[in-house]
């Protein structure tokens, strides 16, 4: 009889795969569409656009990584009013570029803060996301992200796109970096 696949422990043997890469990291950078959200978008009115689901998991692990010294941000082409009241308001990450579908301009704002390649995770879905995957020190996608994609991208996500999976490359970072749980105890 086959064995279900024990998923935490296959994400602990893949932060000890990567643990070379995974230590260098500083920035942790996220596409939006795909990524953090499932792709899907929906008219919420004038007021806020097109907005997108998110999950939890994910913000939660972004500040975690924040409370530890990483920085953390988002890059996306999408722009509206609901995606800056999360990542520039709710969750104050490091790093907030929407509305370029050229994600190397954002890139570069990035490096000129005096972080290196090596130094820089980033996690795409799609073709404009290439660039980027290409230059980064660890690179990752979900698995139901383009092929050309998941062909260049260092790990594919066990969790799919906006089911927490860039929590999924957050713990990953975790471990291999020894980030301790900082949660008060009664």
């Amino acid at each position: 009889m086959a064995m279900p696949i024990d998923i935490n422990k296959a994400i602990k043997e893949a932060s000890k795969t990567f643990e070379v890469k995974l230590k260098k990291i500083k920035v942790v950078l996220f596409d939006i569409d795909g990524v953090l959200t499932d792709g899907s978008i929906f008219w919420a009115g004038d007021e806020f656009g097109y907005t997108r689901v998110t999950n939890i998991r994910d913000g939660w692990a972004m500040k975690f990584l924040q409370r530890h010294g990483l920085k953390v941000g988002v890059i996306s082409g999408g722009k509206e009013p609901n995606l800056s009241k999360r990542f520039n308001d709710t969750l104050k990450l490091d790093y907030v570029f929407l509305g370029n579908e050229d994600k190397r301009e954002a890139y570069k704002k990035i490096l000129a803060d005096g972080f290196k390649d090596e130094e820089i995770m980033f996690m795409g879905d799609e073709f404009i996301d290439l660039p980027i995957m290409k230059r980064v020190g660890f690179s990752a996608t979900v698995p139901n992200s383009s092929y050309e994609v998941q062909e260049i991208a260092d790990y594919i996500t066990w969790a799919r796109a906006g089911e927490g999976a860039a929590r999924e490359v957050m713990d990953l970072i975790r471990m291999a970096q020894n980030l301790k749980i900082d949660v008060a105890d009664f």
